[in-house]
């Protein structure tokens, strides 16, 4: 008879419990960095991008409402892991987006993991995230620091730039960066001359720059982003280091739009590199970047449209599984195409890596933009299976071989 009662009394919790979680709202964490290096590629410009994608949805999933906070991480991982336990413990948060952060992407996705939620990284590059650190909880949607670095650096080493010095972030973005071209440098017959790290949020470029120059090398390979880069940019052309009297090319790994408009066409003119989206593309684009435009004054970047199409995924994934429980909600991730502006014909990997096409871009000079934000021009596409990590070089435990 007791252990009836306690039966009864287990299923009757268990069900109270299940019905308590259909209750609640779907609630969407945004957290990362709005106020320091990356609050303009990122940033509270996000935070609108979700905020845009929830209004499109309708505002209900399930009969419920969609409910958003967001946060400042402030670029440290300790004050980033505390946001994130502190929403899934007592905010009841179902999924944390963007990151904008590779060190405090990875240690959240810890997180993710142990408390069984959801994260979706956009703004994160590391590709760590998706290869020996990858986890069945956490996603990298727009872009990773291999296919990035392997469609820029291929497309300089086929034209002749052979020799190479890196100017890198010293941190863990900046190292998967410079790691993941260097393999693709040697891969294809080419040198590396020497590189340089740098503190994050460095003024002074001279003696890195310097270095570059003396190297001999023949590209100036970029493995840093933010106004790292955009300044990074403007003093090696201050210097003489880039620019018409300089045989050096550049090849910047990781430049977003927000990144070129800081650095000005006529300090990043020239420059290849690659990004899975770029405004001015075709129609669909376009229709996004004049939304995004009407609402911040200026075009998105790669991770905020990537960012938008990662929230439709998300609550398109909870509609179809018909209730916000992690697992069945993780199934229709993986198993839901994506076709958006975004991603064409796009899908999501066993390892957490959204798989798209990328754009091979060649920055344009101030003399051939025709128009405000009309930076780029693009040469080709690259396919998502042709940029990303193959299959049998994969270090994640979740990929399947064949």
């Amino acid at each position: 008879m007791k252990a009836l009662i306690a039966f009864v009394l287990i299923a009757t919790g268990l069900t109270a419990s299940h019905a308590q979680a259909q209750t609640r709202p779907i609630k969407i964490g945004v957290l990362n960095d709005q106020s320091g290096q990356y609050a303009d590629a990122s940033g509270p410009a996000s935070v609108e991008v979700v905020r845009m994608a929830i209004q499109d949805f309708g505002g209900k999933l399930l009969g419920l409402p969609i409910e958003m906070i967001s946060a400042d991480h402030q670029n440290k991982p300790d004050i980033g892991s505390g946001i994130a336990r502190k929403w899934y413990d007592t905010e009841n948060v179902n999924v944390v987006l963007d990151l904008s952060n590779s060190a405090v992407a990875l240690a959240v996705s810890e997180i993710t993991r142990e408390k069984n939620k959801i994260m979706i990284a956009s703004s994160v590059g590391t590709s760590a995230l998706t290869n020996e650190k990858c986890s069945p909880n956490s996603f990298q949607w727009s872009y990773n620091t291999y296919a990035l670095a392997r469609s820029t650096t291929k497309a300089l080493v086929e034209q002749g730039g052979k020799d190479w010095f890196f100017l890198t972030a010293d941190y863990a973005f900046g190292h998967a960066l410079e790691n993941d071209a260097r393999s693709v440098v040697t891969q294809l017959g080419g040198h590396v001359l020497g590189a340089a790290r740098h503190p994050f949020g460095t003024n002074d470029f001279s003696s890195f720059l310097i270095q570059a120059q003396n190297s001999g090398a023949g590209v100036l390979g970029l493995a840093n982003t933010g106004l790292d880069v955009s300044t990074a940019l403007r003093q090696a052309h201050e210097f003489g280091v880039l620019g018409k009297s300089s045989k050096m090319k550049a090849a910047a790994l990781l430049l977003q739009i927000t990144d070129t408009h800081a650095a000005g066409l006529a300090n990043a003119q020239g420059l290849y590199m690659s990004e899975a989206y770029y405004w001015d593309r075709d129609d669909d684009s376009r229709r996004f970047g004049k939304r995004f435009f009407e609402k911040i004054g200026r075009m998105p970047t790669m991770v905020q449209a990537g960012l938008y199409s990662a929230t439709m995924h998300y609550l398109k994934a909870v509609q179809a599984a018909g209730t916000s429980e992690t697992a069945k909600v993780l199934e229709k991730i993986h198993s839901l195409p994506v076709n958006d502006f975004f991603s064409k014909n796009g899908h999501v990997r066993e390892d957490g890596m959204h798989i798209h096409d990328y754009y091979l871009l060649r920055v344009k000079s101030p003399e051939e933009s025709k128009a405000p934000w009309d930076y780029y021009e693009v040469i080709s596409t690259i396919s998502g299976e042709d940029a990303n990590i193959p299959r049998a070089e994969s270090k994640c435990s979740l990929m399947k071989r064949s």
